[in-house]
């Protein structure tokens, strides 16, 4: 399916396949059977995640371009809704309201990110890599010693989503659906980017830059764009982020948690903005549940280790072994259909000679 048909009102609702409705309506009725802590702990972060995670899915994916600094991003989001909005501090907090401190903190985060690509685009692969990881770090180790604007190693606390309509969005029900209308609205938008002239654009430069630069395009002009609108999709992640912690600190944006951000994109698949939302699942069923059958302190060897298992198996992720499982059926269920139209009369058993 065509996502401009989508967003343009040719698309009918016949063409949607059946998995993906059945999806989505397993998403909007979840709340409705699951217990707070399902519907908050696990549904509403992994869709947090999942999102920050399509933000680097969309450069590494689309642009070739592996970022480290995505949660850097939505940092950056985090702490400009607790220095400009309010918080239980006595540090900053200069007390905007939400409606304009909310699109601020985003455009803010979408410039960081602007910022990061115009520093990092010139590179490629793994220089890409420990570039924005470099960023990533000295973010760290700045918000962690400054105590004029950022209160160091403290942090940030207090800070909470508005009361709107009466209702309070950090409640588990109303915040999942926020979560979710906010995941939902970044998955079509890059679905939708990906198939744009943009976007087309931008997986043309991915494949062969000087081709693309040769044909008159401005390459780094369009890897920074992608930055920037990847920042948009982050930035707006690291809003939900702050509100579902309600703190943000160094630890918020710590190595390990930028690490974890690369390994949910690769687990869940690289290939489809679905993907990270998949290793976010599986990034926060085991981070929940896996303390249940090992140490706490070993939770990091359980994700390596799955992290080595799915890029073993599947380079793809998950959804290259969903991928791989509905072809082998659809082969199966080929075959069956050829051997059904062959009559009978015609069919030898195996091993047989046919007489001429």
């Amino acid at each position: 399916m065509d996502a401009r048909r989508l967003f343009s009102g040719e698309f009918r609702l016949a063409e949607l396949h059946p998995a993906k409705l059945l999806a989505a309506l397993f998403l909007l009725a979840y709340p409705l059977f699951a217990t707070d802590f399902f519907t908050y702990q696990i549904g509403a972060y992994a869709l947090i995640l999942g999102t920050i995670a399509l933000s680097l899915m969309m450069l590494a994916g689309y642009g070739g371009m592996v970022s480290l600094a995505q949660l850097t991003v939505a940092g950056v989001a985090g702490y400009s809704m607790a220095i400009f909005g309010t918080n239980s501090v006595e540090v900053m907090g200069l007390g905007w309201p939400w409606y304009v401190t909310v699109p601020f903190a985003i455009l803010l985060a979408a410039l960081f990110s602007a910022f990061v690509g115009a520093i990092s685009v010139r590179t490629e692969g793994i220089y890409t890599i420990m570039i924005t990881l470099a960023i990533a770090v000295a973010f760290f180790y700045f918000v962690r010693q400054n105590y004029l604007i950022f209160n160091g190693f403290t942090g940030y606390a207090g800070i909470e989503p508005p009361t709107l309509l009466g209702v309070y969005w950090r409640d588990p029900v109303p915040f999942y659906y926020l979560s979710l209308a906010i995941a939902a609205a970044a998955y079509g938008a890059v679905l939708y980017v990906s198939r744009a002239p943009f976007g087309l654009a931008l997986q043309a430069i991915r494949d062969n830059p000087r081709r693309m630069r040769a044909l008159g395009f401005d390459v780094t002009l369009h890897r920074v764009a992608a930055y920037f609108l990847a920042g948009l999709v982050a930035g707006t992640a690291g809003v939900l982020m702050v509100w579902f912690n309600g703190r943000i600190s160094p630890g918020s944006v710590g190595v390990d948690v930028v690490i974890d951000i690369l390994v949910i994109a690769v687990v869940g698949g690289l290939k489809h903005p679905v993907g990270p939302f998949l290793g976010a699942l599986v990034f926060v069923l085991l981070e929940n549940f896996a303390i249940d059958l090992i140490d706490r302190e070993r939770f990091n060897t359980v994700i390596g280790l799955t992290f080595l298992l799915v890029v073993l198996f599947s380079p793809d992720g998950l959804l290259g072994l969903f991928g791989r499982a509905r072809d082998r059926l659809r082969r199966e269920r080929h075959a069956r259909r050829e051997a059904q139209r062959v009559p009978s009369g015609e069919r030898h058993p195996a091993g047989s000679l046919e007489e001429t």
